[in-house]
């Protein structure tokens, strides 16, 4: 395979499998592996008939999920538990979010470490708390941890010293120094309660919440797993919601994520066939082209392709963060420490 389109086609179209031969199904499952899609395409392909030995596969994947969406909401009552003096909202974010809230993007979903959002003000209170409660810090660097305090969206990474299982401890979603500024407080504001106390985004927030780290922070990296999240959230909210489209407009300018927003419904559109009004998704770009061939860039044996393209996104990843001068100094720093930048 050139590059990840089969993985698209598969997530869109589950039947188009059906004429895969033998090579072609191990190219699939690699790149789904290493797009962190292999749950997601298990689920989808539930009711296709596939070969006994890829059946095999994507049952592992399943219970793999399973297993996984369980120390999620696990992990997520722990930081409950340890927050239970806090009188703010704990926000649920990313991949533990759409399992607690039980949402389409949530399954098959791949599920990393266990992001929260509280106020900025009661950060000191969260921390105390978690450190109180058995995390620890992953960053002991001096440096990482200023920077992380001074210019980051979240708090340095913690892990538990004893489920050796991060959090991260969000107060907006993007970095304090980058170009867009979504309203964090509005974001908490708008918040909805689970059964449990904890809260998830509202559905426009959530969405732009995934837009934002697709588009407005990173590299790409994990672009098409992170755009299939946006796929399966606008087709569940738009569905549910006839105001949805309206309020999107209206929380992407909240947010300062009107561009990013009309990008990545372009993309949905194009790549997963999301059904999108062309009012919120706008004319199609030049440079859509180039987002493209970022997020397809894997070859049949799910190794990273394009290197030219992923270190031109790379490079937009960090001027995105923070102003050139800025830029310049964190890169001379982490060099000098002989650390390729992370943040």
């Amino acid at each position: 395979m050139r590059d990840a389109r089969a993985l698209v086609r598969a997530l869109r179209e589950p039947a188009s499998v059906k004429a895969l031969d033998s090579g072609q199904w191990t190219e699939l499952i690699s790149i789904a592996r290493a797009e962190s899609l292999i749950g997601s395409l298990a689920h989808r392909l539930k009711e296709v008939a596939v070969p006994d030995r890829v059946r095999a596969v994507l049952q592992d994947a399943i219970e793999a999920h399973d297993l996984a969406r369980q120390q999620a909401l696990w992990e997520a009552d722990c930081a409950r538990r340890a927050l239970a003096d806090y009188p703010g909202k704990i926000v649920l974010m990313k991949g533990t979010a759409y399992v607690a809230a039980d949402l389409d993007a949530g399954v098959g979903r791949s599920i990393g470490d266990l992001d929260i959002m509280v106020e900025r003000e009661d950060l000191p209170f969260v921390e105390a708390a978690l450190l109180d409660a058995g995390w620890q810090w992953v960053k002991p660097d001096p440096y990482d941890d200023q920077y992380y305090r001074d210019h980051m969206h979240e708090l340095p990474p913690l892990i538990h010293r004893e489920r050796d299982r991060m959090i991260d401890v969000h107060h907006t979603t993007l970095p304090l120094t980058a170009r867009r500024t979504p309203d964090a407080q509005a974001m908490l504001d708008s918040a909805i309660g689970l059964d449990n106390g904890l809260h998830v985004m509202a559905p426009t927030d959530m969405v732009l919440h995934s837009i934002a780290h697709l588009f407005a922070d990173g590299d790409l990296a994990g672009g098409l797993r992170n755009l299939w999240d946006i796929n399966l959230l606008v087709r569940q909210f738009s569905q549910a919601d006839e105001e949805f489209w309206m309020e999107l407009n209206v929380r992407a300018k909240t947010h300062d994520l009107v561009k990013e927003m009309a990008r990545a419904l372009r993309l949905a559109a194009r790549l997963y066939d999301t059904p999108v009004y062309s009012f919120s998704a706008g004319q199609t770009k030049f440079a859509d082209y180039l987002y493209v061939r970022r997020l397809l860039a894997r070859d049949g044996y799910g190794r990273e392709t394009r290197k030219l393209t992923r270190f031109a996104f790379y490079v937009r990843s960090h001027w995105l963060r923070m102003p050139p001068a800025m830029l310049a100094r964190h890169l001379w720093t982490k060099w000098g420490k002989g650390g390729k930048p992370s943040n």
